[in-house]
């Protein structure tokens, strides 16, 4: 006789992540899945160890959603043999908040009854949260959370919210998840075993039976398999060696890795399916087909294996294979704009600007008094606390407050809907000059759904483009340079870059800056070309180092963005003709650009046959119809920079 199998799914969060994952993270995560089994009148789950409950008794309360996963064949007693199995296994010391967790127990153990799998946004919410910068930042704290305590230690909590935009929402939340993650609450622990003695840190999926494992190969490109047994002496001695390759290659362009005990659960089953007469053995797939298998613990050998593997899945970069010591010469760090202006006299230009402004709106004109004092006792105060202190400049220089930022930046929209875009260009030159300030990035990376400095003046400046006006070069400029400073902060940068709707805003400015006719709204528009530039080759750099390569799905919503963007480059160097500075900053962002794209054999290498791209460049190097200056480009480091740009990445 049949019984049906649900799964109850909660948020640990309790809410909080879909309030407030978009400022946190930039992408908008609906909950903090803890998921359970309900068969056979019982609600089955893992955190300390495996717990069962009566169906909605748990700590956990009334679940969000309840999910029919179809009906077993098994039988009750047959499962809970399986159950006791399994629990060598899910052991309260083994839990992981986000590689070894109750949804990893929920998805072995429906597995085993169904032959299904839990919903894809459940298995795929910590990778989705380790893509952000955000959850980056927090893996080594997670991590930390479930190691055993070390005496002097900073408690995980607190530093995890170092990492944060906004350290008490992050300590909070993780402080919530954390407790309600392992919590037992009232419900009761079938099992009175003595835990573990070793902690699980390295992301190895635990499989018990075929329908996990065939799961398992499908969800992932580049998988490997260990086969192991309790009793297997050689086990034991190669599985630290597994576990470390394991923390090692895994991730987005890393390889997925599985441990199955053949005497558990449904193991030995799944052993003679693939054919296993011996352990350890470590089979390796591509694509769910087997490629390979390893008999024996021969730690060398299952080394390259898994590099083999991992070439083979995610091969190279043609170009990792070329010498390019000038463009790996070329700093990756933000090109900034920091003089800092008299800041009580542009101060005084943005009042003054404010009263010679004759008609305001009724509903503007009651806020020009507080308006014109936000200014000059809030804004002004902190700048020139910031950038103009006393003598000596104090150790540690103030950082403007989450209230000082609101503040500003609601006046900033009053005066951006009273004032012509000329009087508006000293209130952008004051944020400009803000934005090197870290706590304004991060600030702004932290805000969802508000209007932030950058979407209160980019639109305005988009819209400059249209006028030759001196008032609309000036404020185009400041925007622009405003934009390379917020460039300048990690966490913002990857905002602008990956939001899309901003990444394309920033676009529509920059396109048509880097043709002005003004030397001044080139040289700012070359130089944020280069900064964005310079964070997209960053994370590529960082991927081809640890050896996980780059592939083009993982920036498939960039491939269009970046076509346009090597156009709009390469013309601009076509158009330059006598300023070796912006040359020489348009040719490293396209350097950065086309270096490690991984779209260059099928989208962009092409793109530069078409705009030919190497005469053009090679067309600076000498005078002529591409170059007004005698003798070409002069400085050295800029015409090497050129030469190998032209020759090696545009040949």
């Amino acid at each position: 006789m049949t019984q049906p199998v649900k799964l109850y799914v909660y948020d640990l969060s309790n809410g909080m992540a879909r309030q407030l994952s978009r400022q946190l993270t930039g992408r908008q995560i609906d909950g903090i899945w803890h998921t359970s089994v309900v068969v056979f009148g019982k609600e089955i789950f893992y955190g300390q160890g495996i717990s069962i409950t009566e169906p909605g008794r748990s700590h956990h309360g009334t679940p969000l959603e309840v999910v029919d996963m179809g009906e077993t064949s098994i039988d009750e007693d047959t499962f809970n043999e399986y159950l006791e199995e399994i629990r060598q296994h899910y052991t309260a010391d083994k839990y992981h908040l986000l590689d070894f967790n109750c949804n990893s127990f929920t998805e072995d153990v429906i597995g085993f009854l169904t032959g299904r799998s839990i919903p894809s946004h459940i298995k795929d919410l910590p990778r989705d949260f380790l893509s952000t910068p955000f959850g980056a930042a927090l893996r080594p704290t997670i991590d930390a959370m479930y190691r055993r305590p070390v005496p002097g230690a900073v408690p995980p909590p607190a530093a995890a919210a170092a990492a944060s935009p906004n350290p008490a929402l992050a300590s909070s939340i993780l402080q919530a998840v954390a407790s309600q993650a392992q919590a037992n609450g009232n419900t009761r622990p079938q099992h009175n075993g003595t835990a573990g003695t070793q902690t699980l840190t390295s992301p190895v999926h635990i499989i018990t039976n075929p329908a996990s494992f065939n799961h398992f190969l499908k969800g992932n490109r580049a998988a490997v398999a260990f086969f192991t047994d309790q009793t297997c002496a050689p086990c034991k001695m190669i599985e630290p060696v597994f576990d470390s390759l394991s923390q090692e290659k895994s991730g987005s362009n890393g390889a997925a890795f599985a441990k199955i005990d053949i005497g558990v659960g449904m193991g030995q089953a799944l052993a003679a399916e693939w054919g296993i007469r011996a352990t350890p053995t470590f089979m390796f797939f591509l694509d769910g087909k087997k490629l390979d298998e390893l008999k024996g613990a021969n730690a060398n050998e299952l080394k390259t294996q898994v590099n083999l593997l991992l070439f083979q899945a995610f091969p190279p970069h043609p170009h990792t294979s070329i010498s390019v010591p000038a463009i790996q010469a070329v700093s990756m760090n933000p090109i900034i704009f920091s003089q800092v202006p008299p800041i009580d006299t542009v101060a005084s230009k943005l009042t003054s600007f404010i009263d010679e402004q004759g008609s305001w709106p009724d509903s503007a004109a009651q806020k020009k008094e507080e308006v014109k004092s936000v200014v000059q006792k809030t804004v002004v105060p902190y700048l020139k606390l910031r950038f103009q202190p006393a003598t000596p400049a104090p150790k540690v220089l103030p950082s403007a407050s989450p209230t000082i930022l609101t503040a500003w930046t609601q006046a900033s929209l009053v005066l951006a809907s009273v004032l012509p875009v000329e009087s508006l260009f000293p209130l952008v030159d004051m944020w400009r000059l803000a934005y090197l300030d870290p706590a304004v990035g991060s600030w702004t990376a932290s805000l969802s759904g508000t209007t932030d400095p950058i979407s209160i003046f980019l639109p305005i400046a988009t819209k400059c483009q249209e006028s030759t006006s001196k008032g609309a070069r000036n404020f185009s400029l400041t925007v622009l340079r405003l934009l390379c400073n917020a460039f300048s902060s990690p966490l913002l940068s990857q905002k602008l870059l990956r939001t899309g709707e901003m990444r394309d805003s920033i676009t529509a400015l920059l396109v048509p800056s880097l043709l002005h006719a003004d030397g001044a709204v080139r040289t700012a528009a070359a130089s944020l070309a280069f900064n964005v530039a310079a964070v997209l080759q960053k994370e590529r750099v960082d991927s081809v180092r640890s050896g996980k390569g780059i592939r083009a799905d993982s920036e498939e919503d960039l491939a269009d963005w970046e076509v346009e963007m090597v156009s709009a480059l390469v013309e601009a160097l076509d158009r330059e003709k006598e300023n070796e500075e912006v040359v020489h900053r348009l040719t490293a962002a396209l350097a950065f650009f086309v270096r490690l794209s991984p779209h260059y054999e099928s989208q962009v290498r092409p793109l530069l046959e078409v705009l030919q791209s190497r005469d053009i460049l090679k067309g600076k190097l000498n005078k002529g119809d591409r170059w007004n200056v005698d003798g070409g480009i002069a400085k050295k480091d800029v015409r090497k920079l050129v030469e190998e740009v032209a020759n090696k990445l545009c040949a």
